[in-house]
């Protein structure tokens, strides 16, 4: 069975079972922090070969989620009301949301920006410079471009070269599961020189792909100067830091924050990491961003918040908002905080 189909099962049980509901109180928290990526019309709309399809939303679920935290007593907050709260662990209030964004793409601006400012609701955006100046290496879509472009593809990968069929959906999604963990798990330069030269062999051009999707600077000043708005660091270069060594991880969190101050006129105070796994982001990492001068940072570790998270304001979990689980029902249950609990093994905290 697959992962998705396995963790739609447990999240429908705990659901339709009641729990997430009766146990709400003990395991939802003081709130929640949401990520997501793309926002866009027809996200994950039944498309055939669409590996990415996970990072995006439409528009019309994020209106959903929003009403439906309403509905059931959160209070939307920007993401300097939630480090706020989690850093005075504030209990028995209402429970908040905060919004957050990763990377910087244009349809935050195009069509996540009207539906925050519909429900007169706080974001954060998260940007990397490199994706802004539009010539960053966004692998996955590269590598996503390049399989559902051609029947066939030759890839070299851990020494030996792969010579796979890409005609059909089911081939294209064979040879994403064979490649995509192999180039995530590349040292970070190796990783971009290989995702270029892939790409230039088989007629894709990264550049292009990047500057189609990412806002330009000129939209990003403008999204800045929304007042719903915040802007957070991103590193430069979407780089996994973890993966980088210990000074050009500080450089990467440093340089990023001073070209978004350069261009935007204000010092971004809080920092998302890229990819954000316990891989990508551990505690040599969470200390660099303290020293790196941040308030706060978000992770993509999965959880909501509790009143412990103030001894760990580098190291915050979020509550992912995929493409592939735009049921409110799943919202409700992950808001609850009742799966975290059981895939957890009922800690609180996962910040090592």
């Amino acid at each position: 069975m697959a992962k998705a189909t396995i963790l739609k099962t447990s999240l429908d049980m705990l659901y339709y079972s009641g729990a997430s509901q009766a146990l709400r109180n003990i395991f939802g928290g003081l709130g929640a922090i949401f990520m997501l990526h793309h926002v866009r019309p027809g996200a994950a709309g039944g498309r055939g070969f669409a590996p990415n399809a996970g990072l995006e939303v439409t528009p019309q679920f994020l209106d959903s989620v929003i009403r439906l935290s309403k509905e059931r007593g959160y209070q939307m907050v920007s993401m300097a009301e939630a480090a706020r709260r989690v850093r005075s662990g504030e209990t028995g209030g209402a429970p908040f949301v905060a919004f957050t964004l990763d990377d910087g793409y244009r349809d935050n601006l195009v069509h996540a920006l009207p539906v925050f400012r519909k429900h007169n609701c706080p974001f954060t955006v998260f940007a990397a410079p490199a994706i802004t100046d539009g010539n960053c290496e966004l692998w996955w879509l590269g590598l996503e471009a390049v399989i559902a472009g051609a029947p066939r593809i030759e890839a070299e990968i851990d020494g030996g070269v792969l010579d796979l069929l890409t005609a059909t959906d089911s081939q294209k999604q064979n040879a994403w599961q064979m490649l995509y963990w192999p180039v995530r798990n590349m040292g970070q330069h190796e990783q971009r020189r290989w995702i270029r030269e892939f790409c230039t062999r088989h007629g894709v051009n990264l550049d292009a792909i990047c500057r189609a999707e990412a806002m330009t600077w000129d939209e990003l000043r403008a999204l800045a100067a929304e007042p719903l708005c915040t802007m957070g660091a991103h590193t430069v270069h979407h780089y996994a830091v973890a993966r980088l060594d210990e000074k050009e991880a500080a450089a990467e969190l440093k340089l990023g924050a001073d070209r978004l101050e350069a261009e935007l006129g204000k010092r971004p105070r809080f920092f998302a990491y890229p990819y954000g796994d316990a891989g990508s982001a551990a505690a040599r990492d969470f200390r660099l961003v303290r020293e790196a001068g941040y308030e706060a940072a978000v992770t993509t570790r999965k959880g909501v918040l509790f009143a412990g998270h103030r001894d760990h304001m580098t190291a915050l979990p979020r509550l992912s908002l995929s493409g592939d689980f735009q049921k409110l029902r799943y919202v409700e249950v992950l808001l609850s905080g009742t799966a975290f609990a059981l895939w957890n093994g009922f800690r609180r905290l996962n910040v090592a």
